[in-house]
């Protein structure tokens, strides 16, 4: 029977989903993070699918989101998204030493994955975290500088005015650039890598995701490491079939 745990660790709500039979042991483990607007409970299908194949799965609630939603208007939750991103790459170290002071990881076998926002929380920390052993792009961007910068021109085609100014966007790109998975590739270190990505997503390019894939995957000694599912039309929302091949590779990998 899998179980699925409304918990706090640390002040972030999350799911935790597991067989309930081996909720106390060590397992490995699969966090997963939603993407913008959404929240963690519209991961479950991916949580459950890869629960009965042994895994221990955290979906958190990212800033702003779900539990954590405060009263504020699309501008405003708009303006936020890289504050978002920025906590959840905080609160992924805050979550793997939770499981590790209780003792809830079996060996090094963690690994990290999410939708859209949450594709681009993955890539960002694959340049962080060393003890990243797989990840899960969904339709996210290794991309980051190029995707804000893609945000803006999109707003100022739109005749809309930008909040910020000049100066303060050249200092998000240089931040930002740091976190870059696609100028930081070196990071990667032939860390098993997956992405799917409808190839007619009108929000986040597919082509970031199909572009970096083609750079790295000459670098991969074990191919089966590294794959890039395209699936054609789909535009900005996981199938099922995508959550399918991304839980029958992770079991695979990790």
């Amino acid at each position: 029977m899998i179980s699925v745990q409304r918990e706090s660790w640390r002040g972030i709500p999350l799911l935790h989903v597991t067989e309930a039979a081996k909720q106390g042991e060590p397992l490995p483990v699969f966090t997963y993070f939603h993407g913008f607007t959404s929240a963690k409970e519209h991961n479950l299908p991916q949580a459950y699918l890869l629960a009965e194949k042994g895994y221990r799965v955290l979906l958190p609630d990212s800033l702003y989101h779900g539990e954590r939603e405060e009263k504020l208007h699309q501008q405003q939750l708009n303006l936020k998204f890289w504050d978002i991103v920025y906590q959840n790459l905080k609160e992924l170290q805050v979550l793997y030493d939770e499981l590790e002071i209780r003792d809830l990881l079996e060996g090094d076998r963690f690994g990290v994955g999410g939708t859209s926002m949450g594709g681009i929380t993955t890539t960002a920390a694959l340049t962080m975290y060393p003890w990243i052993n797989a990840a899960c792009v969904m339709m996210g961007s290794p991309k980051p500088v190029e995707f804000s910068k893609k945000i803006i021109e999109d707003v100022r085609a739109s005749g809309g005015e930008l909040p910020v100014s000049d100066e303060e966007l050249n200092s998000l790109y240089w931040a930002l650039s740091t976190i870059d998975l696609s100028l930081h590739p070196e990071k990667l270190k032939e860390r098993p890598l997956f992405f799917w990505h409808g190839d007619a997503d009108p929000v986040v390019p597919f082509t970031h995701s199909y572009e970096f894939y083609n750079e790295v995957e000459c670098q991969y000694r074990n191919k089966q490491a590294i794959r890039h599912i395209k699936e054609p039309g789909r535009d900005h929302k996981v199938s099922r079939s995508g959550i399918l091949e991304m839980t029958k590779w992770l079991e695979k990998i990790l």
